[in-house]
């Protein structure tokens, strides 16, 4: 019986290879949150459900395809793993680490290359969330960073680039930013909006127009870009790629209502959506700061990201919307269920409250919910 590691998963997944996962986690759970893909089948079965025996599932799995599976932590899936296999099926492994560790894996992918930079994109498959390194010459700079240091630390070194900047997009509300404890680590500058309130020493960024490196001209747009929060910022970089933070996504917006200011901040989104990126061309790359679904992997590269022409002609809300309308619309799309945990998190990456590593990884859990809105 074989182990997967939530790296091999995450390539099945990115592959679009043919899988079925056995769940066996509380159904609250498996309805919440699980591992999804353009082919990938899940039957949910709850541990205690299959303590005396698995041969009622035994009709409901195939007979010709991989079966994995996964529970919480890992010890739950090994076990009915083992039992599966001596019921005589063949072909079973479970997700080493279990969910938590699927959460927590960062696959690095390419996004662009020319004779001034190079950028890579982490894409955290179990959460929706990215995160990206940009390099020119001995210098990298991080957007958006999770708590993962390791990773970016790691993938500097192999490049032969120090980690010197690292930028957050606004104050994350799923996720615990690494951007201060990396800064820290590797002496780099850190940069993020005063409104948003952080307590702790970092560069402000409404003090900054450019924040320059080696052969690299990231702009932080003249304009901010609030809307999912009152201090979202956008970065634009050598007028070729837009770090676009939770402000625009592959298929939406970032929703505005996670402050309790719904309308007031849906009318900054409009302004920013119809004045500020207006002005910004077609051809450009917009790279966000989650997605929703891996079918935003537009491209043959294997990054999740488009151009902003391509996002336009999908997405309704940026085309030829009032203000009165385009509110109201963000108002109606708002009322889904908010980030689990948003709060505490919210505190944590504001520097006002500590926790330890096990309770990083509990407020993290599920899936990411920062879009308000899905074009078709």
């Amino acid at each position: 019986m074989k182990a997967l590691t939530a790296a091999e998963i995450s390539k099945i997944v990115m592959n679009q290879e043919r899988l079925f996962i056995l769940d066996v986690r509380n159904e609250a759970d498996y309805k919440d949150w699980k591992i999804e893909g353009k082919n990938i089948t899940s039957l949910n079965k709850p541990y205690f459900e299959l303590l005396d025996g698995v041969e009622e599932i035994l009709p409901s799995l195939p007979a010709d395809e991989k079966i994995l599976v996964v529970c919480a932590k890992e010890g739950s899936s090994k076990f009915v793993a083992e039992m599966l296999e001596e019921a005589g099926v063949s072909e079973v492994s479970y997700l080493m680490g279990g969910m938590k560790s699927w959460s927590e894996y960062l696959q690095p992918v390419k996004v662009y290359e020319d004779e001034n930079m190079k950028v890579l994109q982490f894409i955290r498959v179990g959460k929706g969330c990215l995160s990206y390194m940009v390099i020119s010459g001995e210098e990298a700079l991080v957007v958006d960073p999770s708590r993962f240091l390791s990773v970016y630390e790691q993938t500097a070194k192999e490049i032969g680039a120090r980690i010197t900047h690292i930028v957050d997009s606004h104050l994350h509300a799923d996720h615990i930013s690494g951007g201060r404890e990396l800064a820290e680590k590797t002496k780099s500058e850190y940069f993020l909006m005063k409104s948003e309130g952080a307590v702790f020493d970092f560069n402000g960024l409404e003090d900054y127009q450019e924040i320059q490196f080696a052969n690299v001209h990231l702009q932080v747009l003249a304009v901010k870009t609030p809307g999912h929060t009152p201090g979202s910022v956008s970065f634009f970089v050598n007028g070729q790629l837009l770090f676009s933070g939770d402000t625009i996504f592959v298929g939406g917006l970032g929703r505005p209502d996670l402050g309790g200011k719904v309308r007031e901040w849906a009318e900054d989104l409009y302004h920013t959506v119809y004045n500020q990126v207006a002005e910004i061309a077609d051809d450009v790359i917009v790279l966000p700061g989650h997605y929703a679904s891996l079918d935003e992997e537009k491209n043959q590269s294997g990054y999740i990201g488009d151009t902003l022409g391509n996002i336009r002609s999908r997405n309704d809300m940026m085309n030829n919307k009032e203000i009165t309308e385009f509110v109201e619309l963000v108002v109606e799309n708002a009322k889904t269920s908010t980030p689990p945990n948003f709060e505490e998190i919210v505190a944590i990456n504001r520097g006002q409250l500590q926790v330890d590593g096990d309770k990083q990884q509990e407020l993290e859990i599920g899936p990411n919910r920062c879009a308000l809105h899905h074009s078709h």
